[in-house]
């Protein structure tokens, strides 16, 4: 008990306001599900801001490779999301939007929800597994994602 009150103690400057972030994270290798696609490994880069403790704004930028029939095209992908930190251990909720294109013929904005957790391996680096839900408006059937994602973060000051 004496440890999770001190863990609990060490973790209450991490999501301050004025705080800046970035992150890497790849999902897929398998790791998400849609209705047209065999593999689905994508990359993606955030940069964030802390604009009010606990509550961050985020941009986006991704690349996903997709597997299967050749009218399912790889996409890039422009976003907008809003993370809260539920509690200062860094469970997280994260809601937004994602512009994706791919080859002249798919385009999409994309809803998302996400939550996840921000584990602290030193003071400014975390590691952050996450699931997530992105829903289509083209094609709810085809587009729409339920996958996981790791990713690789850093909070500075």
């Amino acid at each position: 008990m004496v440890f999770t009150l001190l863990v609990a103690i060490s973790a209450s400057a991490q999501f301050e306001q004025g705080k800046k972030y970035v992150s890497a994270s790849f999902s897929g290798l398998d790791l998400s599900y849609n209705g047209t696609s065999d593999l689905n490994v994508g990359f993606q880069a955030k940069g964030g801001y802390l604009v009010e403790d606990n509550l961050m704004v985020l941009g986006t930028l991704g690349y996903n490779h997709i597997g299967g029939d050749d009218s399912t095209p790889d996409r890039f992908s422009i976003g907008a999301q809003g993370r809260y930190y539920i509690i200062q251990n860094g469970i997280y909720l994260g809601l937004g939007a994602t512009y994706k294109h791919g080859n002249h013929n798919y385009n999409d904005v994309m809803p998302s929800v996400e939550l996840g957790y921000a584990f602290f391996i030193n003071h400014y680096i975390t590691i952050e597994p996450s699931v997530y839900y992105e829903q289509s408006f083209t094609d709810h059937s085809k587009y729409s994602n339920v996958g996981l994602r790791l990713g690789l973060g850093l909070y500075l000051y």
